[in-house]
């Protein structure tokens, strides 16, 4: 253990940092979490503290080192891998000016609409700026705001001082990065979501002036561009002796979550799937080329590794779908006839093991958010269908895991379509693949084994970490897979085959009946 680098590796999601040390041959060592706080507003708003990100970053980071005290000296680097498509104003210091806007967040709906829009429109674009989007980065804003772009037209034109009173705008990982080492930049896997670079080499990316210009965003509001394998620099001296590392640790670019977790899943050829359910959930591997489905919410994206491509089909909310309902409805927080849990989820894993695979046909739709993939639909909702007076809460919580694994099953279809090729298996990463009961209900729901690797919980960490450790030459590319083993694999249950083939089918047809119902009920009048 002692013989081999380390590094500290820090992954921000959208309601956890999680700390670690993970050595090159893929040991992880002090694991440190902590929660952070979403703040929900009226008209689509969500927003997060980004003081709060720093004092929890720090301190969980300062538990890690503490913890293993021996590994000190071995810690070459420090890379970040947080949640994405997240907006923070800051000054000249990298001090936020205001609150950070969140991937959830859609009130810049409006904004982009009329900067996409022009005297013909396609599906709410103009042909020729869609064409143009497509060509140079890949994708296209998403009209429902939530993107990176949706939030700076946001702040430029619903909070215009505070626009024009920031220095940069940066992701979250950036903004880490910027408290960690005093320099502003940005890597170009975390301006992706932005959709102002143009993305076609992806070992030379650039800020392309005739997006910038259709956006109506200032450049210099923006912060340089660096590749995915740059080392910014040292720590700052004040944060190493804070923190307790050497003073010549230093921090290496790092990536947005879903690009070091297809490296931390052990997905690091071409075309070896992967899925993620913590918070959120996504399917995602790398790929070869540059490649758009702009229908269906696809597009590549640089990815953690230099030169290379990954694709990622986001879900939404995922296990914060099980959360809601264990908060609201079944264990209220707030309701002293209920006594606290030790260990809630594991009370609800047992309550969904004791009734039957399809949850007597009750049917739960996990989009609690809207539908980001295969459809850009903001409105829809999240449901329990076909109750009845023997619906029990163990079939609802075991309904919830039903319904996620449903819609994994059904962005799989259109990544398959996506890469040109069908999964024969998949890797399971983050909070959910701790459960074995959720891992055996997502094969047979797919219909295809499912391999968990030992750490899923750090998938995360252990890609960041390990696309630094190839940056700083210490381990290659070809070398990772083979240092991320599979802890078990799952087996689809052929006798429960024919349950989930109907219930996926009326899960799609659900989909497609309330669509209308949903869109009626929640979009909002345009500015």
């Amino acid at each position: 253990m002692q013989s081999d680098p380390w590094v500290l590796a820090i992954d921000m999601g959208t309601s956890a940092v999680k700390t670690a040390l993970v050595s090159a041959r893929g040991e992880v060592a002090s694991v440190q979490t902590l929660p952070i706080a979403t703040r929900l507003l009226d008209h689509g708003g969500a927003e997060q503290d980004p003081h709060e990100w720093w004092e929890k970053v720090s301190r969980a980071a300062r538990s890690s080192i503490a913890a293993q005290p021996q590994l000190r000296d071995r810690i070459v680097a420090l890379a970040c891998t947080t949640q994405w498509a997240v907006t923070v104003p800051v000054d000249e210091r990298g001090m936020p000016l205001g609150p950070a806007i969140s991937w959830m967040d859609s009130r810049g709906a409006p904004y982009v609409r009329h900067a996409v829009a022009g005297w013909l429109k396609f599906s709410g674009y103009d042909p020729y700026k869609l064409y143009t989007w497509i060509r140079l980065t890949g994708g296209a804003p998403a009209l429902s705001g939530v993107d990176g772009l949706g939030h700076l037209l946001f702040f430029k034109h619903a909070r215009p001082e505070l626009y024009r009173a920031a220095y940069k705008f940066l992701e979250p990982m950036d903004y880490l990065n910027a408290r960690l080492t005093g320099r502003i930049v940005a890597s170009y896997g975390t301006m992706f979501p932005y959709w102002l670079t143009d993305n076609r080499d992806p070992n030379k990316i650039y800020y392309h002036p005739r997006l910038l210009a259709w956006a109506g965003i200032d450049e210099r509001k923006l912060p340089p561009l660096k590749p995915v394998n740059s080392v910014i620099g040292p720590v700052l001296p004040q944060v190493a002796d804070d923190l307790g590392l050497r003073r010549d640790t230093v921090v290496v670019m790092g990536s947005c979550d879903g690009q070091s977790a297809a490296i931390g899943a052990g997905s690091i050829r071409d075309f070896i799937g992967y899925f993620y359910v913590g918070t959120t959930a996504w399917m995602s591997c790398h790929v070869p080329w540059k490649r758009t489905d702009i229908r269906h919410m696809l597009a590549t994206m640089p990815a953690a590794l230099a030169g290379r491509y990954v694709v990622t089909a986001e879900q939404g909310m995922a296990g914060r779908c099980l959360e809601v309902f264990k908060d609201n409805v079944l264990l209220p927080a707030e309701d002293p006839s209920v006594a606290p849990l030790h260990d809630p989820y594991g009370y609800l894993n047992d309550l969904a093991a004791s009734v039957a695979p399809g949850s007597q046909k009750l049917l739960f739709t996990p989009w609690i958010n809207g539908v980001l993939v295969p459809a850009n639909d903001p409105w829809t909702r999240s449901a329990f269908v076909n109750q009845d007076h023997r619906t029990t809460r163990a079939h609802y919580v075991r309904a919830v895991m039903e319904g996620v694994a449903f819609n994994i099953r059904w962005l799989r279809m259109h990544v398959e379509r996506f890469v040109g090729r069908p999964f024969v298996d998949l890797r399971f990463i983050g909070g959910g693949a701790v459960s074995d009961l959720w891992c055996q209900i997502f094969a047979d729901v797919l219909g295809c084994n499912i391999l968990r690797p030992e750490h899923p919980r750090v998938a995360n960490a252990v890609g960041a970490a390990f696309a630094a450790l190839a940056t700083l030459g210490h381990l290659r590319p070809d070398e990772m897979d083979q240092r991320i083993p599979i802890g078990r694999v799952f087996t689809p249950d052929t006798s429960r085959h024919a349950i989930y083939e109907e219930l996926f089918r009326e899960f799609l047809h659900i989909y497609r009946q309330l669509q209308p119902s949903y869109r009626r009920l929640n979009r909002r009048p345009s500015h």
